[in-house]
């Protein structure tokens, strides 16, 4: 091979090295701007700190265990738990009822009434239950309290395990119309335990 030939081919390499190395360096760009939008999109977060499902014309919405309110509600294996949520009664005249509560992990417990007039919503919490008037859909601050409604306690006792914030644990409600379902039910993270949003790459690199 003559001298020109050989300062040829070492041109050649020398130049497919650096249209190499230009095109690696453009994948890992791509690649850490598509990292960031995928972790900017998984910022989103309910509103509310519950489950939620529809069963028949039953809406059940920020189903939650309660943070523990005292030594009696202490969310310890041995101890007891409170579950919350509100459950709206969408049919338009056909009234329905929660007929139990069950659990693997304790033996749920419905202290109060748990009838659910058509167009009313049935609200479970520790310190306040009622069932409230038409609209069922609309805000319950907007909505009279029904005089029939009697206050509702959900507890669920001799707890199995520990009841603990970051997991969720399976529970089943029956109502009399509206069938059966299964939730997989967290424990309420509190007004003082907002949940926290993962830092993105994008916010890390600059884009």
């Amino acid at each position: 091979m003559t001298a020109q030939k050989a300062t040829t081919a070492s041109k050649a390499r020398r130049s497919a090295l650096t249209v190499a190395a230009l095109a690696a360096g453009a994948v890992l760009a791509l690649t850490g701007c598509s990292a960031g939008q995928l972790a900017q999109t998984s910022r989103e977060v309910a509103a509310v700190n519950g489950n939620s499902a529809d069963v028949g014309k039953i809406a059940l919405r920020d189903v939650r265990f309660l943070l523990p309110q005292s030594e009696e509600y202490n969310n310890a294996k041995g101890g007891k738990a409170v579950l919350a949520f509100s459950a709206a009664n969408l049919a338009q005249a056909t009234p329905d009822e929660l007929v139990s509560v069950t659990t693997d992990f304790g033996q749920a417990k419905i202290n109060g009434k748990a009838d659910i007039k058509a167009q009313t919503t049935l609200v479970a919490n520790f310190s306040k239950t009622s069932t409230t008037t038409t609209p069922a859909a609309a805000p319950a601050g907007d909505k009279p309290a029904d005089p029939d409604a009697h206050p509702l306690l959900i507890e669920v006792d001799g707890l199995t395990k520990d009841i603990t914030p970051g997991l969720t644990y399976p529970v089943t409600f029956i109502f009399k119309e509206g069938g059966t379902v299964v939730l997989n039910v967290p424990v309420d993270a509190g007004p003082d335990n907002p949940r926290s949003e993962p830092v993105s790459a994008d916010t890390k690199s600059g884009h």
